[in-house]
């Protein structure tokens, strides 16, 4: 049987995603004006966060097969997922920006 081919991190994301989102359109209803930033703010933060848990199931998965093999790789390979990790910081920080706070 093959496996779930998304890791467990995409799965929150995805979730995190949504509930923003519609968060958001439920809100627009109150301020229509500030809906543009609040929506941008939302896609920028959740979609990082999907491709975040996409780079993080790839390196990790990789990173532990590397381990498996050679031991003192395990530094290195904690620099990549790391890297990957801070995909989803990035998506904060923009989204930080677009709401001006």
């Amino acid at each position: 049987m093959r496996a779930w081919p998304f890791s467990r991190e995409v799965t929150i994301a995805s979730v995190i995603f949504l509930s923003l989102l519609l968060g958001q359109l439920a809100f627009a209803q109150e301020a229509e004006l500030s809906q543009g930033r609040f929506m941008a703010a939302a896609v920028a933060a959740g979609l990082a966060a999907i491709g975040a848990g996409l780079a993080v199931g790839i390196a990790g998965a990789a990173a532990i097969g590397a381990i498996a093999e050679k031991p003192e790789l395990l530094g290195r390979t904690l620099i990549f997922v790391g890297l990957a990790e801070g995909i989803a910081i990035y998506g904060l920080i923009i989204a930080f920006i677009v709401l001006g706070t």
